[in-house]
């Protein structure tokens, strides 16, 4: 079974829940492009840096979710693989591939909202507007950016996917 990033819930409110996300480490790829595009171009380094394609020549599991979240500018994405719990920022395979870079993501308390279906930047915004309506609503402060996790492989039916819009809000 494939490990997934944890998180303990701290709440759960009408359209969402609050939860404390512990540090953890990523690998992630900067993409230029559309939101469909970003996702699958930065996929393709990211799983041979798991694969192997790193300076130790280790192996990595994969994790859930794939985690992809806007840059620094209109256009610019970050796609991130979630490294396994056991590895520490000592223990991490170097990457091979210039384009990948690894860090720890600190501790941070976020609203989360689940579904199943697309991947599409459609559905993913809407999901993410209402998310932030409800944070608000609920009197609580954004603080970061908006960021989507995808749960399962492109072959699973659309509509028994897992996937989730996650927003960071202050403490």
């Amino acid at each position: 079974m494939t490990e997934q990033q944890p998180y303990r819930v701290l709440a759960r409110h009408p359209r969402f829940e609050l939860r404390r996300y512990p540090a953890h480490l990523v690998a992630e790829v900067r993409v230029e492009g559309p939101f469909e595009k970003a996702g699958n171009e930065a996929f393709r380094p990211l799983a041979r840096y798991i694969g192997g394609a790193n300076r130790s020549r280790r192996e990595i599991p994969m994790t859930a979710p794939v985690v992809q979240e806007e840059g620094d500018q209109p256009g610019c994405w970050l796609v991130r693989f979630v490294m396994p719990a056991s590895f520490t920022a000592a223990t991490l395979p170097e990457p091979e591939d210039p384009r990948i870079t690894t860090r720890e993501i600190p501790a941070q308390l976020a609203a989360a909202v689940r579904f199943s279906g697309r991947w599409s930047a459609r559905a993913l915004e809407e999901r993410a507007t209402a998310l932030g309506r409800a944070v608000t609503a609920a009197g609580l402060q954004p603080t970061d950016a908006v960021r989507y996790a995808r749960f399962d492989p492109p072959w699973k039916p659309w509509f028994l996917r897992r996937n989730e819009v996650v927003l960071p809000v202050v403490e």
